[in-house]
């Protein structure tokens, strides 16, 4: 058994004149991605390993994640690779991982995740929100043979505000 859980990084400031890739979040992000992942605290979700965008708004919501659910910063590998937008590159990323993960969270962006999230579970999601968790459990022993597996969860800020 495999399980992915896929964070879209927290709302971004466009206050700010920087390139994409070192866009920060706004205060909303702050907010939001605090309360998803306070959210998610209670499923007792313990990754074996952490990957993040190397996006400035992925790796700081990683890092609000990573805090507030006590995950140790060894766990964390930021990659290139999920600066991806259209979801190939990701889902290239899941299949080339290491077949002694099994519980893994990966932060990045969208359309991506929320393609990823229609295509790999079994519950449709519209659009997949900033701040939003979507977790799949896969009936795999091999990360290349993933296949459609079974959405457990899906979080997203709204609902708890």
């Amino acid at each position: 058994m495999k399980s992915i859980v896929f964070v879209r990084h927290a709302k971004s400031s466009w206050d700010y004149e920087v390139s994409d890739l070192n866009r920060p979040l706004s205060r909303r992000g702050f907010t939001d991605a605090t309360l998803v992942s306070n959210a998610f605290g209670t499923y007792n979700f313990i990754p074996d390993a952490i990957y993040s965008s190397s996006a400035n708004r992925a790796r700081t919501t990683c890092q609000i994640f990573m805090d507030n659910l006590d995950l140790e910063i060894d766990l964390l590998t930021i990659d290139e690779k999920l600066y991806d937008f259209g979801g190939d590159k990701v889902l290239r990323f899941i299949k080339s991982l290491d077949n002694s993960l099994g519980k893994v969270m990966i932060f990045g962006h969208n359309y991506a995740f929320t393609t990823l999230a229609n295509t790999l579970g079994d519950i449709s999601v519209d659009n997949l929100p900033t701040s939003g968790l979507v977790m799949i459990d896969f009936e795999i022993s091999q990360w290349k043979d993933l296949i459609r597996g079974k959405t457990k969860v899906i979080l997203k800020p709204k609902d708890f505000k």
